[in-house]
């Protein structure tokens, strides 16, 4: 995941959503269910009406830059959703200054016994939340296998490189010392396993003569918005579902990843 965590929480055992919210379909009907398994995506809306927009929340480190793409996704009306929590391990984190204080948490790992604790108060925090999706953006912690597990099939990262290469740090320095003529961007679920989560969708950019770690990071992360915006249109949509490992798109296997094109929708 490079500077982003290992896992994107599947599952929401144990989360309860308010009552009465409906955002997808029942498994029968298309491809997921988030009444019985929380927030696995749910299929296409065939003859099964979204009645909320889907909450998401957002776990960041710094200064949220994709965060604030989402936002402004949202603001223009591209992406039917509500950002209902910033959730942080860094208190200080310009991240958390986009939304207001009864949306924002943020402890330091260096105030728990260890480890699990921390990620025990964080997923408590965040199922309080209740979101219908979790997005790592920018969040510089590996989440542990208990987090994963309890938010599984609805925790998703966006990573910089293109998966399976690059899993972990200096995807671009990697990319260019590989000698690669492009790199690019990656949408995946969290799995336990370090970057290694089903990909639902790619963005590429070629790498220049003479480009740096830094040059390339900068071109990459111009296409991160518009992958990670056109990603989530899909999800909130209840177009995807991922079950035991494989993803399906609008009820139909997904066997490689979609790509962005020039004009920033996704396409098999």
């Amino acid at each position: 995941m490079g500077h982003r965590p290992a896992a994107l929480a599947r599952s929401g055992r144990g989360l309860q959503r308010p009552a009465g919210r409906h955002v997808g379909c029942p498994r029968g009907h298309a491809a997921g269910h988030r009444g019985q398994r929380a927030g696995v995506a749910a299929g296409p809306a065939r003859g099964c009406p979204v009645t909320a927009r889907s909450r998401i929340a957002v776990l960041a480190s710094g200064r949220g830059s994709n965060l604030q793409a989402i936002l402004a996704a949202i603001e223009a009306g591209q992406l039917d959703a509500e950002v209902v929590a910033v959730l942080s391990d860094k208190p200080e984190a310009p991240a958390l200054d986009s939304v207001p204080s009864d949306r924002r948490w943020a402890r330091s790992p260096k105030d728990f016994a260890d480890r699990a604790s921390f990620d025990a108060a964080l997923a408590d925090a965040l199922a309080g939340f209740a979101p219908d999706w979790v997005v790592c953006a920018g969040y510089m912690r590996i989440l542990g296998q208990a987090f994963v597990a309890r938010f599984e099939g609805r925790l998703v990262n966006i990573h910089p490189s293109l998966l399976p290469l690059y899993k972990g740090l200096h995807t671009h320095a990697r990319a260019l010392e590989a000698g690669d003529t492009e790199h690019g961007a990656s949408v995946h679920f969290v799995v336990p396993e370090l970057d290694a989560g089903s990909v639902l969708a790619q963005a590429r950019v070629p790498v220049q003569p003479g480009d740096t770690p830094e040059t390339l990071a900068r071109r990459v992360l111009d296409v991160e918005h518009p992958l990670l915006i056109a990603s989530l249109q899909w999800l909130v949509a209840g177009r995807v579902a991922e079950r035991e490992g494989h993803l399906q798109v609008d009820g139909h296997p997904l066997f490689s990843p979609l790509r962005l094109d020039c004009a920033g929708k996704l396409n098999g």
